[in-house]
């Protein structure tokens, strides 16, 4: 037997015919070894192919960030002025969140532990079901921060307010 590459990085295999009965040790023995040969190179192509999608992946996560900083200097110049503007940008940011830290969890476990995944024993329903969980526990939680934020400001009114109460009575 000879390998050889062919032009699409895998490899062309060329039998050498065997001497003896196709039922013996070595024909068992030479069928094992090609198997093994070609279980490497599936298992090559899925590795080339993983990080290939890691680095796209790392592009995309890189470009995130830079719109993240942008929206970031984007709202402290609002804030500044005194213009946040709130509302599908969040649930879009949410969502954007949502998405991520699922992602993160699947890469994690996958580097953990390269030969079980998170999802493995569970039914498409079931992986349906959690991720509808996951990204309503994401929006209630988006709101619950938003309103935390605007009982804050509400609170910050009502002290303004009552300063100024104090200051009326005190004239």
């Amino acid at each position: 037997m000879a390998g050889r590459p062919s032009g699409s990085g895998s490899y062309t295999v060329v039998i050498i015919p065997l001497r003896t009965s196709l039922y013996s040790l070595d024909a068992l023995r030479f069928y094992l070894w090609i198997k093994r040969l070609k279980d490497l190179e599936r298992e090559k192509d899925a590795l080339c192919s993983g990080l290939e999608i890691l680095e796209k992946a790392h592009a995309w996560y890189l470009q995130r960030l830079e719109e993240n900083r942008a929206r970031q200097d984007d709202i402290e110049t609002e804030s500044r002025a005194g213009t946040h503007q709130e509302g599908e940008a969040e649930a879009r940011s949410c969502f954007l969140r949502s998405c991520i830290q699922r992602v993160n969890g699947s890469l994690g476990s996958v580097m953990s532990e390269p030969n079980v995944t998170s999802s493995s024993n569970l039914s498409l329903p079931e992986v349906v079901a959690d991720s509808d969980l996951r990204w309503h526990n994401s929006v209630l939680t988006q709101e619950v921060s938003d309103k935390n934020r605007r009982i804050a400001l509400l609170e910050q009114e009502k002290d303004a307010l009552l300063e100024q109460l104090d200051e009326l009575q005190a004239n």
